[in-house]
């Protein structure tokens, strides 16, 4: 449960911030500033930097941040989306629509790591992306490429009791609410299948304002990220420099009960993340205090 700055708590409401904005920092140092600052949790993206999901040794450092996140008190949401940690020269790639069934293979061995490192942590869930449609592949080849590389990552999911939570992203095949629901029906709607609402991404394409985006995904809502951004422009930005009106998104959040992390979603401003890390807590407590108050069916609470 997270605290305003007068210390009175934010119900239901839990606030990480994704170590892809911290990348400039060992792990420890980032875990221990987040802490610090009063975050709930962390989102951790397995990364050469940060918990090398490729690297020697992979259970026992988990385990050592396992016992670290529990020391300090935070959650954690495991991210796969490291630009350059499969192919130093493809970002995010390969992906699960590659055409080379191999490197299909690669990427869903990334997940599959990152379930077992998600089941190790404790993490409320684990993210992934579907990535772009590749040059020559026609639609219809391409989500059948998604459910079947997506299925075994499923089934571990479900055997590890972690939800995966697929996230829309502009420019990607699977990029909408509406696509996320086209894979869901695909695959005949499996329990462990979840979705990562991205807040910011609702702004840049959706039809539906956020708000409505978090109430008509509260069902699926397995992991939440949260931005800044502006309509049309896929442009992760810091709180108060996009369009997104917040306070009414945080009190859709608050009455869905969604019970996991929302977590600061700012990869491309590393440079200054623990400026950043510093400035989105109090700006989401003061939002959180100023969104109209909500009871669990989310209609408007009579206030005295």
């Amino acid at each position: 449960m997270s605290r305003n700055p007068n210390g009175v708590p934010s119900p239901l409401l839990r606030f990480g911030y994704g170590t892809n904005g911290l990348a400039d920092l060992r792990l420890d140092d980032a875990l221990a500033l987040l802490a610090d600052l009063g975050y709930d949790g962390v989102g951790l993206t397995l990364d050469h930097m940060h918990l090398d999901p490729l690297a020697p040794d992979l259970a026992a450092r988990t385990r050592r941040v396992a016992h670290r996140l529990d020391a300090l008190g935070l959650g954690v949401t495991v991210e796969t989306g490291a630009r350059y940690v499969l192919d130093p020269r493809r970002k995010h790639g390969p992906s699960l629509l590659d055409p080379d069934p191999d490197d299909r293979a690669r990427r869903v061995d990334l997940l599959l790591r990152a379930v077992r490192v998600a089941a190790d942590l404790g993490a409320h869930a684990v993210h992934c992306f579907s990535g772009t449609v590749p040059d020559g592949t026609d639609e219809d080849t391409a989500w059948k490429r998604l459910a079947d590389t997506l299925t075994p990552v499923l089934d571990a999911a479900a055997t590890a009791g972690v939800p995966l939570a697929v996230e829309p992203e502009p420019g990607h095949l699977l990029a909408t609410l509406a696509d996320f629901h086209h894979l869901r029906r695909t695959l005949g709607d499996p329990e462990p299948l979840g979705l990562t609402l991205d807040i910011g991404h609702c702004q840049c394409l959706e039809p539906l304002p956020p708000a409505d985006c978090v109430r008509d995904a509260a069902p699926w809502l397995r992991h939440v990220q949260i931005e800044d951004m502006r309509r049309g422009v896929h442009e992760h930005l810091p709180f108060g420099d996009g369009e997104i009106d917040f306070p009414p998104v945080l009190a859709a959040l608050a009455a869905t009960g969604y019970q996991g992390l929302t977590v600061v979603e700012l990869p491309r401003h590393s440079h200054a993340g623990p400026h950043f890390a510093e400035r989105s807590l109090p700006f989401l407590h003061r939002a959180a205090a100023a969104s109209p108050r909500t009871n669990h069916s989310g209609e408007p609470s009579a206030t005295h």
